[in-house]
């Protein structure tokens, strides 16, 4: 390795890098990440919650879990099929969020930086 390439690799960040630097400390970008983690991070601490707790009950409680309701189905079924409800609801209301507020700063972000390249 040449004197020239080694001062260029352990120099400053090349032009681009430098953007893709400023953007991740501008403001608009901080305010993206927040509004991704303000909805993100509480919802899957509280699917995570449900999902143990349902394990929990299923290892903890078997009386409780195995009490019929009608017919054959039991309180664990029920249980179990909330799981999915609430996995596709999650998603759902996600998509949503995403396309109401992540997605327009997402897409104002790019553009202001494609538009300097």
């Amino acid at each position: 390795m040449d004197s020239a390439s080694h001062e260029a690799s352990a120099g400053a960040a090349p032009p681009a890098d430098r953007n893709y630097i400023e953007v991740q400390r501008s403001a608009e970008f901080v305010a993206l990440r927040r509004a991704h983690r303000s909805f993100a991070f509480p919802l899957t601490v509280a699917f995570i919650s449900w999902y143990f707790l349902y394990v929990l009950l299923s290892i903890y409680a078997d009386a409780l879990m195995g009490t019929k309701i009608v017919g054959n189905i039991n309180v664990a079924f029920v249980f179990g099929v909330a799981q999915f409800v609430t996995t596709f609801a999650i998603a759902w209301w996600y998509s949503r969020h995403a396309a109401a507020k992540l997605d327009p700063a997402a897409d104002a972000i790019k553009s202001r930086l494609e538009g300097g390249a």
